[in-house]
């Protein structure tokens, strides 16, 4: 079950990148400082960044649950979401922003 850290991080990398690399194009601002400095669209961007990765948070829930369910014999749903915002929301956050920027450089130069 340890491919779970690896593939779920993964999967919402290759999302941020294609996101961060629509973000460059459009001349849009960094996602994560946009989410945090700009108070008028935050709550369309995290829209737009949960749409991108509720397929994988959904899937980081279900193998959590699994996981959980065949080695410790029991489920702790609190554990399960903080396992599943660490693997799919948090890469994806720390990813956007740059490639966005690096994105929006390569553009202009």
């Amino acid at each position: 079950m340890s491919f779970r850290l690896l593939c779920q991080p993964a999967m919402a990398g290759i999302l941020a990148v294609r996101d961060g690399m629509r973000d460059g194009r459009a001349g849009r601002p960094a996602y994560g400082w946009a989410i945090l400095t700009d108070s008028a669209s935050r709550r369309e961007r995290l829209r737009e960044g949960w749409r991108a990765v509720a397929r994988i948070f959904v899937l980081a829930v279900v193998v959590d649950t699994i996981y959980q369910i065949i080695e410790l014999r029991w489920f702790y749903p609190l554990e399960t979401m903080i396992v599943a915002l660490t693997l799919a929301f948090v890469p994806y956050v720390l990813i956007r922003g740059p490639v966005g920027r690096l994105t929006s450089a390569l553009k202009r130069g």
